[in-house]
């Protein structure tokens, strides 16, 4: 049960955040300073979340009750979509390519992986995730240590890019998205599932300004899209400091 969140003094004014690199340090939790910060501009204007990960994940970095402490909550893009703690809308990709397009790029993927040799290979080289494929040719259980050596490997072999340019040529009749990340691995995606889909979910005519914060905001980075988008005023960030800092001088 979710109480209804008190309207803050702009409502009419959106500010949505990327997760890591701007709330919190990659991969971290979020700091019981910035994260007092957030409940106070959650008094100012109307707060979202909007990160790739799934909400475990989220919950993990921000907060076990994340959907109770913002009016938006966006996992995976927005894919998944809360609003007031409520679920607003889900979406898969399985549903959305059909079993048959599915199994053509994982049969596909299996073939042309048997075919590299690596230095090493270990194990999980596709992973189902609600929205993407994600798809890692040294397989995502290897250790810390194989993974820094196959992200060296990569840069000099061009192991991911040569991949994904075969895949883009095999299944252009599907409209995919591919978008190298990380050390290992690629995600491979409908087009527009990237973290505009969550825009879809914020009427135009409720908002006056939408601002979108983020750290990956250079072509190829998941907040690309959105930081560009023309219903959004984007604000490139390196930290939470910053977002902290670039938010005191907007809103307060």
């Amino acid at each position: 049960f979710f109480l209804r969140m008190s309207q803050p003094k702009n409502p009419r004014t959106l500010a949505l955040f990327d997760v890591d690199g701007t709330l919190t340090v990659p991969r971290g939790e979020i700091t019981s300073e910035m994260s007092a910060f957030m409940k106070t501009l959650t008094g100012q204007v109307t707060v979202g979340i909007v990160g790739g990960s799934d909400l475990p994940k989220q919950k993990e970095q921000l907060s076990s009750s994340v959907l109770s402490l913002y009016p938006y909550n966006f996992s995976q893009n927005g894919l998944v979509a809360y609003k007031d703690g409520e679920l607003l809308g889900e979406t898969t990709i399985n549903t959305f390519l059909g079993e048959e397009a599915l199994q053509r790029i994982i049969n596909w993927t299996l073939a042309y992986l048997s075919k590299v040799t690596l230095p090493v290979k270990r194990g999980t080289f596709i992973e189902f995730r609600t929205g993407m494929l994600n798809i890692s040719p040294i397989g995502r259980n290897c250790s810390r240590a194989e993974r820094d050596a196959f992200e060296a490997y990569d840069k000099e072999h061009g192991v991911r890019p040569a991949m994904v340019e075969a895949m883009k040529s095999e299944f252009a009749d599907l409209g995919l998205t591919f978008s190298i990340g990380g050390q290992i691995s690629f995600d491979v995606f409908p087009q527009g599932w990237d973290k505009t889909y969550c825009l879809k979910y914020l009427p135009a005519e409720d908002f006056d300004e939408v601002h979108f914060f983020g750290d990956k905001t250079d072509k190829g980075g998941n907040d690309y899209e959105i930081y560009e988008h023309e219903r959004t005023v984007g604000h490139k960030v390196t930290s939470p400091d910053e977002t902290r800092k670039i938010c005191e001088e907007l809103f307060f």
